[in-house]
């Protein structure tokens, strides 16, 4: 299963909720296919009924079955999934890996953020404690899953 949106209230009265949308373009979403909310430790499909592009990252959906405010607002906090794998690159988990700025360890990551459109990591440094680093193609000179090290170029102040 993964990860596209997380429920992130319920809007008006008709059984609409706001999604915040991770890694996907509403119109990559295949309104044919459902999508599966959590209940109980068990995936529950539902079907897409209507989709509105709030800006870049968001959307208003209504799903099957759910019609009325007090339906949407069991589902606020909950994450939505489609059948798939996940690409490789956000299968990495980084968490463990030692951070280091050009020559200069930085520190160890200890969690992942996944910010749609831009993975951050958590990182524990000795001098500030622990700070989030955006994990962006153009900061990455290195990265050896062996060594579990991470080689960035960071801009100066970041941590």
């Amino acid at each position: 299963m993964l990860r596209i949106a997380k429920v992130l209230k319920s809007n008006g009265t008709d059984g609409g909720i706001l999604l915040g949308l991770h890694g996907i373009e509403i119109e990559e979403i295949d309104l044919q296919e459902p999508v599966f909310i959590e209940f109980d430790g068990l995936p529950v499909p539902f079907f897409i009924e209507s989709i509105q592009a709030r800006g870049n990252t968001k959307a208003i959906v209504h799903v099957t079955d759910v019609h009325n405010l007090k339906d949407a607002e069991e589902l606020v906090g909950k994450d939505i999934f489609i059948e798939g794998l996940e690409d490789e690159e956000e299968d990495e988990d980084f968490t463990g890996w030692t951070v280091y700025d050009r020559d200069t360890k930085v520190g160890v990551v200890t969690d992942i953020a996944p910010i749609p459109g831009n993975l951050c990591l958590y990182v524990q440094t000795a001098a500030s404690g622990e700070v989030m680093i955006p994990l962006h193609e153009d900061f990455i000179l290195e990265a050896d899953p062996q060594k579990k090290e991470l080689t960035l170029e960071l801009p100066e102040g970041l941590y």
